[in-house]
């Protein structure tokens, strides 16, 4: 089996997705303000943190395995691990989709961490229990830590009326009928463990599945169950929402069956994105998310700096041309742009237009939308100035909303072929593209 350790030397910076490193920096740097990583350079952090690796005897470097799977690209990932792939469903009563995602929609990045996120969110919204919506949240980081990634069948996530299904490549290392009772932790991606673990996102007691069968208990759920498929070597771990048949709900108890409201005026709506949702988490309510406060360049160390990535990848790459910064909230993809600050001053219909979002924190879906597609009628709009305007965070503006318009064809990206463009904008059909 491929260790997640491997270093990968012909994979170099640019095989990276950037606005996933600087999110995650800035999760890193809110959780731990005063922590010297910080200060790094990004090659160096990612060796910190086990995303970059160097090989001592030969001298050579690259991204690791596990970078690749938590910052990389599925186009990527599938070139080391061809039956990588990721999907989140919902599924509803008469066996349709309310919705799916996967990781090779080719809307957003298809690696780990930003599916980590997207699904945390909408555990979120169609939890209204906290405690189960953690619970469920623990369950997806257990899959994506202990999943064979060569393995075949990809990971799975559905969500349905009455009980959750997790399904994974990989056999549990440990015997199954220990699963629940155990506190032994037997890591099969110890580096991916470790990258989630300086977000404070895991723990390495090795208790999470114990915790979750008495949580159900407890609630007087069915218990959770676990198939193990040794021909396929796939693991799938149910979690049944419901109550077992001829018992009620007792009266101290919240009703938790999973909620599935196409109404956009639904109360899910209330956490729109994964930004806000860490912002409410208890070890960030209390931080100031501040990457760093002190001019600095994220992203400037990638200019011809790759290891094991031809001359031409690297000339051709846009991102060795451009410069990143990042202070106090505001940042640019080049010094010749406009900072998103000025976009009030510069464009006064821009501006009014999105005043509705501004001044609503908890607008509807339906209604985002409908803003966000009348500014894009106006002129194309990068991430930065979209978040600007709405006044939401990046992450939550591409999750919650621009990835399902461009799957749904509502938007369509300015550089289609190059999802990653520095200057990568959204617009409406029909706008005249200005290469």
């Amino acid at each position: 089996m491929i260790q997640d350790n491997l270093i990968l030397e012909h994979y170099g910076l640019n095989e990276l997705n950037f606005e996933t490193i600087k999110s995650y920096r800035d999760k890193f740097a809110a959780v731990k303000p005063d922590h010297p990583w910080n200060v790094l350079e990004t090659k160096e952090f990612l060796y910190k943190v086990g995303a970059w690796g160097k090989a001592r005897d030969t001298h050579k470097e690259g991204v690791t395995l596990a970078g690749l799977l938590m910052f990389s690209e599925e186009r990527m990932i599938t070139e080391i691990l061809p039956q990588y792939f990721l999907e989140y469903r919902e599924s509803d009563a008469q066996g349709g989709w309310n919705e799916r995602f996967t990781s090779q929609d080719g809307t957003w990045s298809g690696n780990l961490y930003d599916f980590y996120f997207y699904v945390t969110e909408q555990v979120y919204k169609h939890q209204p229990n906290g405690e189960i919506a953690s619970s469920l949240v623990e369950v997806v980081t257990n899959m994506l830590l202990h999943a064979d990634y060569n393995g075949e069948g990809g990971l799975t996530f559905e969500y349905n009326q009455q009980s959750c299904v997790f399904s994974n490549p990989g056999l549990f290392r440990i015997p199954v009928d220990k699963v629940f009772i155990t506190k032994m932790s037997n890591l099969r991606n110890p580096h991916l463990f470790k990258l989630f673990r300086l977000l404070n996102l895991c723990e390495r007691s090795g208790s999470g599945l114990t915790a979750l069968h008495d949580k159900w208990k407890s609630y007087g759920y069915e218990l959770p169950t676990i198939d193990q498929d040794v021909y396929l070597k796939r693991t799938t771990l149910s979690l049944p929402m419901s109550f077992p048949e001829g018992q009620k709900e007792s009266g101290n108890q919240t009703t938790s069956t999973l909620s599935f409201n196409n109404n956009t005026g639904n109360k899910t709506g209330d956490v729109e994105s994964t930004g806000e949702f860490v912002e409410k988490s208890s070890y960030y309510n209390k931080i100031e998310n501040s990457f760093n406060k002190d001019d600095s360049h994220l992203i400037e160390e990638f200019k011809g700096k790759n290891i094991g990535v031809s001359p031409a990848d690297i000339g051709d790459n846009p991102y060795n041309k451009e410069e990143w910064s990042y202070n106090k909230n505001n940042y640019s993809y080049n010094k010749k742009d406009v900072l998103i600050s000025d976009l009030e001053d510069e464009n006064s219909v821009l501006w009014n237009l999105a005043e509705i979002a501004r001044r609503k924190k908890r607008l509807s879906p339906a209604k985002m939308e409908e803003v966000i597609v009348s500014l894009c009628a106006q002129q194309p709009l990068r991430l930065k100035d979209l978040a600007h305007l709405l006044d939401r965070t990046p992450d939550g503006v591409r999750n919650n909303y621009l990835s399902k318009m461009l799957r749904k064809g509502k938007l369509q990206l300015k550089y289609p072929e190059q999802p990653n463009h520095p200057k990568q904008a959204y617009l409406i059909e029909g706008y005249r593209r200005e290469e």
